[in-house]
């Protein structure tokens, strides 16, 4: 299915990236700064990054009468735990009207419909671990327009990759009718590798199925260059390099008017990007390895990621500068077998 998954093509596995990148890089005392959106505001407002305004909050049961109180005359917003994670619970509303609360997929729910959710959130259905949680009020982004083509009823988002502060890998995630308009690859959603260098969009896979074109809109997902591409590699590059994840998944989302904006952080983050990428991480992630003592700030690393990682070049950095250096490298389960060429 995969022509490039060969045993020499530098694919992370889940295995490697857990006790390879996760368990030495992130610190387990962070885990709750990603693990908790609310954490992860207060840590981007720290640093000066971005993310979608909060109207409110609902802690317990008998607050969620007060649901209206807080949306005022709001015409859009979404509702999220907390605590959840693989976009389980997230509730995008787009209209507020007689008939009820229209969802981005076209449906409408009744405010019995939206407590009883709410309920099911602070009872904990939708957090890690199963246990209680906080349901969050904030803004609704609106996309930018140059996804109107590629997006079906939701909004798009950026996952970017980030390895030591360094931005190592990148894929656009846009939302299907199989996905109920979340932009969630494990619900039926499409990623699309983006080229760190240039921005535009590469390959497209669904449900692990390469595509050309969107399911829903036919519109070509490739070679689209995505708006801010700058600001959302220096976004990603400051979270990483200014906090003590050293492997981290950031998410951004493209507002029409704000630009763009933190969704979340993963500290756990998926290996799809490399299917979507057609390309392994762990050459990118050992060419970071040999670099990183020379770069010695945010611009350094985004001008060193975009020169040497871009689209299938980590691989002939590798080879033509590094033959000398190998031996170097940390010593992790078989990556001199990964590199993808041997290296004399």
């Amino acid at each position: 299915m995969f022509p490039f998954f060969g045993k020499n093509q530098g694919i992370l596995g889940i295995n490697s990236r857990n006790l390879d990148y996760l368990f030495p890089n992130n610190p387990r005392r962070l885990y709750r700064l990603a693990d908790s959106k609310l954490e992860t505001k207060k840590m981007a407002h720290s640093l000066g990054v971005a993310v979608p305004e909060t109207y409110g909050m609902i802690t317990f049961q008998n607050e969620v009468k007060h649901l209206s109180n807080i949306v005022g005359a709001r015409q859009s917003f979404v509702i999220k735990p907390a605590r959840g994670s693989g976009g389980d619970g997230i509730l995008v509303i787009t209209a507020v009207n007689d008939e009820g609360y229209h969802k981005a997929s076209g449906s409408i729910l009744k405010p019995d419909d939206l407590h009883y959710h709410l309920y099911n959130i602070l009872g904990g259905m939708f957090s890690l671990g199963g246990q209680g949680d906080v349901a969050i009020i904030e803004y609704a982004v609106q996309f930018d327009t140059v996804f109107d083509e590629i997006a079906y009823q939701g909004v798009p988002d950026i996952r970017v990759i980030v390895y030591q502060g360094v931005p190592t890998m990148a894929m656009l995630r846009l939302p299907t009718r199989l996905s109920d308009g979340k932009a969630n690859l494990h619900r039926g959603g499409v990623g699309v590798g983006i080229d760190l260098a240039t921005g535009k969009t590469l390959a497209g896979i669904q449900n692990n199925r390469y595509i050309d074109n969107h399911p829903e809109t036919g519109y070509a997902l490739c070679d689209r260059t995505i708006p801010h591409w700058q600001s959302i590699l220096e976004m990603a590059a400051k979270l990483g390099d200014k906090t003590e994840f050293g492997y981290l998944g950031v998410d951004i989302v493209l507002d029409r008017e704000k630009g763009p904006l933190l969704l979340e952080i993963n500290a756990r983050p998926g290996l799809s990007i490399q299917i979507a990428n057609r390309e392994g991480l762990i050459p990118r992630l050992n060419v970071i390895d040999c670099a990183l003592p020379k770069l010695s700030g945010i611009p350094e690393k985004i001008a060193f990621a975009q020169e040497t990682l871009a689209s299938g070049k980590a691989r002939l950095f590798l080879s033509s500068q590094l033959k000398n250096s190998i031996n170097d490298l940390p010593k992790r389960n078989g990556n001199r077998q990964l590199l993808g060429e041997k290296i004399r």
